[in-house]
């Protein structure tokens, strides 16, 4: 196992700042999520660290050696490309093979690794068919052998479940956290899919314009994200800005009773849809309108408008509830997370 260290990396394509000053430490065994819109700098980070390409500014560090000092083939990093790039005129054993090969490694230990990594896949009678043969899944689960077969001690992965359907990417998604912890790989994770990386990162990193906002343990970005940046890529929150003063919040239109914090004055809280409970309208309990309802098979997300804002909250279906009915709502406030403004 090996870890990663960026210290102060730059990254520019032309005058456009693509990683902007990133420092961050990838620990060894460590299966890390890099999460952001398009274009905010996600997969320059992996082309960095797999050395494809270089920083204008700042070192990177390869089990505590500069990455730029060691050969690409000394690296033991493979990168496994959201397109498959498999080999059309090779079958799937020797599109396995291929880097072993260009290793110089014997045809005989070649056709056994190919073997072994078929099987890990869960694809062990394929060996002699053709990348066109094989569904969108097979192929990507080939490129994951093929980059075992290497048995690098880094795995990048950008984006690598974004073309398959539902039920292939859970399976691959599955599959790729098995081999993970099997042979104890750093691995670093390309994904625009907030779920993809809750389940499977022992931390999450998030990337705004070539930044990082915030780094931390799935948990942590999700109950107590930084900014609405950070907050809207996991999820629908709803933002309700006042003054905190001792155990109370205050807004525009109402008061509301809090856990005591020890920073006061003027905050946003950030309120996550399944926070708010809809309750049947009580005296003591701030009420209001529903607006707008969307059906999601288990529950219902109700927009319901209370005093000056809108909030989004999730139905579990308990009540039969129309546009125009009048609801309660129950903060569970004790969830909620302030952030200073």
């Amino acid at each position: 196992m090996l870890d990663v260290i960026l210290a102060g990396v730059t990254k520019k394509y032309k005058d456009q700042v693509v990683v902007d000053d990133i420092s961050l430490k990838i620990g060894n065994g460590e299966l890390l999520a890099l999460v952001g819109h398009s274009g905010c700098g996600k997969t320059t980070m992996l082309r960095l660290i797999a050395g494809l390409s270089q920083p204008d500014k700042g070192k990177i560090l390869i089990g505590g050696q500069e990455s730029a000092r060691l050969k690409a083939r000394k690296r033991e990093i493979v990168m496994v490309f959201q397109e498959n790039l498999l080999f059309p005129h090779l079958n799937v054993a020797d599109n396995i093979a291929f880097g072993l090969k260009m290793g110089g490694v014997s045809k005989k230990e070649r056709v056994k690794r190919a073997q072994e990594m078929l099987n890990l896949v869960r694809l062990p009678g394929l060996a002699g068919r053709y990348p066109s043969q094989l569904s969108g899944g097979q192929q990507q689960r080939v490129s994951l052998a093929r980059a075992l077969a290497l048995e690098p001690k880094i795995l990048l992965l950008d984006e690598p479940l974004s073309n398959l359907d539902p039920k292939l990417r859970d399976e691959l998604r599955d599959l790729i956290l098995l081999l993970h912890r099997r042979f104890k790989m750093t691995t670093v994770l390309v994904t625009h899919d907030r779920d993809e990386a809750m389940m499977m990162a022992d931390r999450i990193a998030v990337m705004y314009y070539g930044s990082l906002l915030q780094v931390g343990k799935p948990v942590d970005i999700y109950c107590r994200p930084v900014s609405s940046e950070v907050a809207n890529l996991f999820g629908q929150c709803n933002y309700i800005t006042g003054f905190l003063k001792g155990s109370e919040f205050q807004t525009e239109d109402y008061r509301f009773t809090v856990p005591v914090l020890k920073k006061g004055g003027r905050v946003e809280a950030c309120v996550r849809t399944e926070h708010i409970k809809i309750i049947r309208p009580i005296s003591d309990r701030p009420s209001g309108v529903v607006i707008e309802k969307k059906f999601s098979g288990g529950y219902s997300l109700l927009k319901v408008s209370l005093g000056g804002m809108n909030l989004i909250a999730k139905d579990d279906n308990l009540f039969d509830l129309h546009v125009g009915d009048r609801v309660g709502l129950d903060i569970d406030w004790p969830q909620v997370h302030f952030n200073q403004v």
